[in-house]
């Protein structure tokens, strides 16, 4: 056994434990291994803060996206009320636009047929006025010579 080499290691392992032991490795191996997981853990509870800190951020651009998202459909939905509303009113000036035509175009038509009538009953009450006078000069020629002739007899008839 003094012989092995596993006898000799085993003893140098024991010694080097003890002195080790004796300096206070042991203690300052497991403070570093405390203050090693005390670090751990603080950097795990950061993560962990962070995480949630992560999450809300992410829950409030959700919210953000959800009312922007919501603000933009009010938009929409409000541009088309408009949009109906301005069509309606273009419509209903339309209609009254070509209401205000059409009356005034029947108002033209009216007039023209007014003055057309006029025009011709002008004329027709010239044309009767010419044929009367035509039809006197006629009948004035005739009757004027009847007429005297008429009167030559009374006074010879009178005179006799």
């Amino acid at each position: 056994m003094l012989y092995d080499a596993e006898f000799w290691v085993a003893v140098a392992f024991f010694i080097f434990v003890g002195i080790v032991w004796k300096v206070g490795g042991f203690s300052a191996i497991v403070t570093g291994l405390d203050k090693r997981g005390e670090k751990i853990r603080a950097e795990l509870e950061d993560a962990r803060i962070l995480r949630e800190e992560a999450q809300k951020v992410l829950a409030d651009y959700q919210k953000k996206r959800q009312e922007a998202e919501a603000e933009a459909a009010e938009i929409v939905r409000t541009a088309r009320a408009e949009a109906e509303r301005l069509a309606e009113e273009t419509q209903a000036k339309l209609a009254d636009f070509v209401a205000r035509r059409t009356k005034m175009a029947e108002q033209k038509i009216a007039q023209a047929e007014a003055q057309a009538a006029a025009d011709v009953r002008a004329a027709a009450a010239e044309a009767a006025v010419k044929a009367s006078e035509q039809i006197l000069r006629k009948d004035s020629a005739v009757s004027s010579e009847a007429l005297v002739a008429k009167g030559l007899s009374e006074v010879r008839s009178k005179l006799n």
